[in-house]
């Protein structure tokens, strides 16, 4: 039971960072230059999950604008956002998820101590 516990809190914190580069990446739509990042996960020992954290250096589209320095390209955030609000929300539902499995964890532990009471 208490494994069950360890490994949804891990997972929560995983997806709390992936919430957090999602959240960075929305946030900087349309900040000249920007290069997203994505959160993998890795499953560790004792069915723990850590959060890698990666760079995404694909370009952004190239626009013709005028700068200070005169007409010229430049290159925009490569951030889709069609791509994150689909993330974010898939991230809710598996924070969700993880939430009641500690919930459900806790049930069952308080059940087990009553009976042995």
């Amino acid at each position: 039971m208490i494994s069950a516990i360890n490994s949804s809190l891990s997972a929560l914190s995983a997806f709390a960072k992936k919430q957090e580069s999602i959240a960075d990446n929305t946030a900087n739509v349309n900040t000249d230059g920007f290069k997203k990042t994505r959160v993998t996960f890795q499953s560790e020992v004792a069915g723990t999950v850590e959060p890698q954290v990666s760079r995404v250096d694909t370009p952004g589209p190239l626009v013709y604008e005028q700068s200070p320095e005169g007409y010229g390209l430049v290159e925009k955030s490569n951030v889709e956002i069609s791509e994150e609000i689909p993330q974010a929300m898939l991230n809710k539902r598996f924070y969700q998820a993880n939430l009641k499995m500690i919930q459900f964890s806790d049930e069952m532990l308080g059940s087990l101590l009553d009976i042995k009471s």
